[in-house]
């Protein structure tokens, strides 16, 4: 096989094209998890009902051992609020929410969305081995690019109009950057 601008593009692009769907679908649901976060997919939920006399003083790190040890909620506390009237509980994988003037509330049990939560985890997983990998895929997307400038000819290359779209495709994301954010 001859080494061409055509062959070592395609090639790239092939062997790294599992890894650009992943991270396309990943990026794209991370910039809408507030609405829909395969990570944190709602499974179940549960109402629960905790004694009125309550006080939001009374809110401290034996007061949520109580409520996790009274619910069987076998999970790590990652943090707990009181905001106004509203207990807030966040657990690895379960949420608490509990009006403390009610004693009404619910438990939100999560599970991780099968596929598309572990393509998520590939944008925000730190280790090691996963950054080298990623690093070197950042330099494959480079080398896509690079060669993807010299495929075509005449007209259509790069140097006839290729030049003025990679241009506007450098400024769009400058103005999201610098002026709308």
């Amino acid at each position: 096989m001859k080494l061409t601008a055509r062959n070592t593009h395609r090639d790239i692009a092939y062997f790294y094209l599992g890894l650009i769907i992943a991270f396309s679908f990943s990026g794209i649901f991370l910039n809408h998890r507030q609405v829909w976060h395969p990570r944190r997919y709602t499974y179940n939920k549960q109402e629960i009902q905790l004694p009125v006399d309550m006080m939001k003083d009374s809110v401290n790190d034996r007061f949520v051992a109580a409520i996790t040890e009274k619910y069987k909620i076998d999970d790590n506390v990652r943090r707990f609020s009181v905001d106004g009237n509203q207990l807030r509980i966040s657990y690895a994988n379960n949420d608490v929410q509990v009006d403390l003037t009610t004693g009404k509330g619910k438990i939100e049990t999560y599970r991780t969305t099968p596929i598309l939560g572990q393509m998520t985890k590939l944008h925000i997983d730190t280790s090691k081995w996963w950054i080298y990998y990623s690093d070197i895929f950042g330099v494959a997307m480079l080398v896509i690019a690079g060669t993807g400038m010299f495929i075509q000819k005449g007209e259509y290359s790069f140097w006839g109009r290729g030049w003025k779209l990679a241009a506007v495709g450098i400024i769009f994301p400058l103005i999201f950057l610098f002026l709308l954010s």
